[in-house]
């Protein structure tokens, strides 16, 4: 499958560094036929990825997050890295309103898979955790 456009980008485990995925996400999506609601779907989740990693990879500790946006012919993939602590129970995490934190709702990876067409989850526990999510183009790309 040929890359049509691929961007790679590291950013803090900062808060506020979650606005500025969720822009270049937008950015990165906008290359293909989206209509406005599938970029802001592409936007939430993505920022939910991120916001997984500040929140609970890094706990707001310092630590690196890795962007990866490509585009194919016929998908637009994120993949979302951190090294932070890990998720024990992948499946667990998944189900929706599940959170570490009692003060949050847990419903990040819920958002991740209805609004993207693929996610994938991979993590070791005190070693980070890799999400790759992705979103169909073909019909899009072809009007």
């Amino acid at each position: 499958m040929a890359i049509k456009n691929q961007i790679t980008m590291s950013i803090r485990s900062l808060s506020e560094n979650v606005g500025i995925a969720r822009v270049s996400t937008a950015a990165f999506a906008a290359q293909v036929d989206f209509t406005l609601n599938e970029i802001e779907e592409i936007k939430v989740a993505v920022s939910e990825a991120v916001s997984n990693a500040v929140i609970h990879g890094y706990e707001y500790q310092d630590g690196e997050i890795q962007i990866k946006m490509t585009l194919y012919e016929d998908q637009l993939e994120y993949i979302i890295v951190d090294h932070g602590k890990g998720i024990a129970d992948i499946a667990l995490a998944r189900q929706p309103s599940y959170s570490s934190d009692p003060e949050r709702m847990g419903l990040g990876f819920a958002f991740m898979e209805s609004f993207m067409d693929e996610l994938y989850i991979e993590s070791e526990v005190n070693k980070g955790t890799l999400v790759r999510m992705v979103k169909k183009t073909l019909l899009k790309t072809e009007h």
